[in-house]
């Protein structure tokens, strides 16, 4: 059995202390002997992988491979995933161009079987950044088995410095945060995003985040996401509107209200 992250209280309570925890809870989940062993093999034997039939014809291998994308649950989709890698992403009518959801083009660019003369999986180092990653969105699927939330709070840092950092304009950057399913539902509760949103045509959509943004996270670029502070402050947002919503039912409105506006800043 895999270790089990300690999480005894969740919300704003639960977010600190596992921040508090964090360095020693994924130290002795990253030397779980199962996350050992997966991790081993996927880092010896990678560099064999010259095709993607070679990767998805391994299981231990396209388990790693996936779960370092938050892609696990197409473990058994072999087919679905082999076109993604053949495909690549270099034609804008490959199939992870094609998706909603963004992490398969990065799966497919991280792998570059086909938009590259050699793929990534011949590099030196290649296996040892899957495994990071691997060991990263692992640790947060065992936070998710206890509190789903907490584990969105902990993807929503993890991938804001990656995006918000990258060369990219500021609708890119929020067209990549609403092709994020994990990402997208931090922001569509935090900024208070109906259940309809996503309804609405995309460049709609883009119009209602960037003005909400603005007005709730004083925010004019994404790029500024990149900061710490601003993402603390968005994963505030997101973690008490959570409970909120939770006990909408049981509370009356105005005081969970009052609860969000009189919530501090930062910790």
């Amino acid at each position: 059995m895999i270790f089990q992250p300690v999480l005894p209280l969740g919300g704003l309570a639960g977010w600190s202390l596992l921040n508090r925890t964090l360095d020693r809870q994924t130290d002795l989940f990253n030397k779980d002997p199962l996350i050992v062993r997966d991790t081993e093999y996927f880092e010896q034997n990678i560099s064999k992988v010259q095709t993607p039939e070679d990767l998805v014809s391994d299981r231990r291998l396209l388990r790693v491979a996936l779960g370092a994308f938050g892609l696990q649950d197409d473990i058994d989709n072999r087919a679905f995933i082999r076109e993604i890698l053949e495909e690549g992403t270099a034609d804008d009518s490959a199939l992870a161009n094609r998706l909603a959801d963004d992490r398969y083009k990065q799966f497919a660019d991280a792998f570059a079987f086909k938009d590259q003369p050699i793929p990534r999986t011949q590099l030196p180092t290649f296996g040892t950044e899957i495994t990071a990653q691997f060991r990263n969105r692992e640790f947060e699927t065992a936070v998710g088995e206890q509190d789903e939330s907490l584990r969105l709070a902990l993807n929503a840092k993890r991938e804001l410095g990656d995006i918000a950092s990258g060369d990219f304009s500021g609708d890119t950057i929020w067209f990549q945060i609403m092709g994020n399913p994990p990402l997208r539902r931090v922001f569509d509760v935090a900024l208070g995003m109906p259940s309809t949103f996503a309804q609405l045509d995309v460049d709609r959509q883009l119009e209602v985040f960037k003005s909400r943004a603005s007005s709730q996270l004083d925010i004019s670029d994404p790029s500024e996401l990149v900061d710490p502070d601003v993402q603390e402050w968005l994963i505030q947002r997101f973690l008490l509107r959570d409970q909120i919503d939770s006990f909408a039912a049981q509370s009356p409105g105005s005081i969970a209200l009052t609860l969000l506006q009189s919530a501090p800043r930062f910790f």
